[in-house]
């Protein structure tokens, strides 16, 4: 991946902040937008990491925040990613990958707007922070164990 930006998307509030999507008025779901260089990491892997590290089968929610800025959406940028994450939802429920029915969001790319400064590398920059120790160490944990070899080295 060459980067990662934390911010909002999906809405109808031009340039919102984070207090305006923490009310659940703007219509923006909580988002990252990734760069990345298709000839490292497709984009299926991506996907299978990001259905790997949330629950995408509870309607605007994840975990204890409750909202539609939590829901589990996929902003394609094309109809080549549309098909592979629909495909990968049918696969992923014919397996029975979770208890319950995937609900992920299969939307056209929207205006994305980059959060705050302080919401970018979050979890990096506070990882004593309860939220980070709670739920974020967990997840980073179980992802970077299961996806070790996609892991870039500070070697």
């Amino acid at each position: 991946m060459h980067q990662v930006t934390s911010g909002y998307i999906g809405g109808h509030t031009q340039h919102p902040s984070y207090k305006e999507i923490c009310n659940g008025d703007t219509g923006h779901a909580e988002a990252i937008k990734i760069t990345y260089d298709a000839a490292l990491i497709d984009f299926e892997t991506l996907l299978e990491i990001f259905f790997a590290s949330h629950d995408p089968t509870t309607p605007n929610r994840q975990g204890n925040d409750i909202g539609t800025q939590y829901r589990s959406a996929v902003f394609c940028l094309d109809d080549t990613q549309k098909i592979i994450t629909e495909n990968m939802i049918k696969a992923l429920n014919a397996q029975g990958a979770w208890p319950n029915p995937i609900v992920t969001q299969v939307n056209n790319a929207a205006t994305f707007y980059p959060a705050e400064d302080y919401h970018q590398h979050y979890f990096a920059n506070n990882p004593t922070q309860p939220y980070c120790l709670a739920v974020a160490a967990p997840k980073a944990a179980k992802i970077r164990a299961k996806y070790a070899h996609l892991v870039k080295s500070n070697d």
